[in-house]
């Protein structure tokens, strides 16, 4: 019978490696048989926090000029609730493309503070940080007297996404000169948007070096389009020379996919939709009435207020971004431990110290998701050296990617 069909034993055998083989990869390519990633926890850093709890969402100031702010109902606690304020990338000045980081926040405790500070082709990179600092000032002064919102300004700390990163150091560096809070943690993701000097297009970074030395500064960035954030997250750092050492981290959070959904740690990834936190939805003061026998004051366009074509694709991206492992367990837990160390008076060897800082649990079947890669930053900028310039261009095959 064998030899009738043409085939040996061993033939057999191989055909059915073959099948085995095709089975394989049918469960592979197949995502019902994908593992899934790990969950969102259901408490501690990272965590889903009170679930039951209702969400305050209020705006402050006017519509041109407003900061959304969002809180769990009822009391504040006797010291207050800690403060985090939320910069948004450019372009993305609705909170709805990081409700779920938001309510992330609001549910375990904090009073979360959105400052608006960029109207679409109305406003200025340069001008950006001033706007912010301004609406951050009056939005504490508001809230001041609220025994509800009661911001624990021994507890500040600044999150800034893409151009909010410089918008969160300038802030820094300014804090004591505008009567702001000092924020003891200053968490950049994804750092961008920075001008290459001062008549470039972009936020020019202020004296980094007046940051406060009790900051806590951790600069994230992901594995993908990193070139820009890996160079603008070791700047910032670098200029922030008044921080002791052990006081910076740098933090990689790192493609994977083992399973399905992959997690993909592009720019836009810290992003996390939420409809329910649409600035559409949630009321402002109006605008106060204009003199009409007063003109309408100037307004002078210029062409760095417009979107280029790059940041309205990544504006695109942010507000489409879902949430996931990536953000639970690298971008929120992240968060939350350096801001315990922070308040804490804890510097960043504690979290390098930590092995949960960088665990990013397992897949479903049990496979390790990768762990994110924690770095000290240079005090000062590498120099290249004449052989090491030489021998880069020598190398014919392109620089792999971190």
């Amino acid at each position: 019978m064998i030899v009738r069909l043409g085939l040996s034993a061993g033939g057999f055998a191989a055909a059915g490696l073959v099948a085995s083989g095709l089975a394989l990869l049918a469960a592979t390519a197949n995502p019902a048989f994908a593992a899934p990633p790990p969950a969102q926890p259901a408490e501690g850093p990272g965590g889903v926090g009170e679930r039951s709890a209702t969400i305050i969402k209020r705006g402050l100031g006017r519509a041109n000029a407003a900061t959304f702010v969002f809180y769990k109902s009822g009391p504040a606690p006797a010291e207050g609730r800690p403060v985090a304020v939320f910069l948004h990338a450019w372009g993305a000045p609705n909170p709805q493309a990081y409700g779920g980081w938001i309510d992330h926040l609001a549910r375990n405790g904090y009073l979360v503070l959105f400052p608006r500070f960029q109207e679409i082709n109305r406003t200025r990179p340069a001008d950006a940080s001033a706007i912010a600092e301004r609406l951050l000032k009056g939005a504490l002064a508001d809230l001041a007297s609220d025994p509800d919102a009661k911001p624990n300004l021994t507890k500040v700390a600044l999150i800034g996404h893409l151009a909010g990163a410089p918008v969160a150091v300038n802030i820094a560096a300014d804090a004591s000169e505008q009567g702001l809070p000092v924020p003891r943690l200053v968490f950049a993701v994804m750092p961008g948007g920075i001008a290459s000097d001062a008549r470039a297009r972009g936020i020019v970074l202020r004296d980094l070096s007046r940051i406060a030395p009790e900051t806590l500064m951790v600069a994230m960035i992901g594995d993908r389009d990193a070139r820009a954030a890996d160079l603008a997250a070791r700047r910032v750092l670098r200029e922030a020379s008044g921080v002791p050492q052990e006081r910076k981290l740098l933090v990689r959070a790192l493609s994977d996919d083992h399973g399905f959904p992959a997690l993909t740690a592009t720019l836009a990834s810290p992003a996390a939709i939420d409809a329910a936190y649409d600035a559409g939805a949630i009321k402002l003061p109006p605008e106060p009435p204009r003199d009409p026998k007063q003109p309408a004051p100037p307004f002078k366009w210029s062409a760095d207020m417009s979107l280029t074509g790059e940041q309205t694709t990544l504006v695109a991206q942010i507000n489409n971004a879902r949430a996931d492992s990536l953000d639970y367990l690298a971008y929120w837990k992240s968060f939350d431990l350096a801001a315990t160390a922070a308040f804490g008076a804890n510097d960043a060897t504690s979290l390098k110290s930590n092995p949960r800082f960088s665990d990013m649990e397992r897949w479903g079947d049990g496979w390790p998701v990768k762990r994110l890669v924690l770095e000290t930053p240079r005090t000062t900028a590498p120099v290249a050296t004449p052989a090491a310039a030489t021998a880069q261009t020598a190398r014919a095959k392109p620089m792999r990617r971190p």
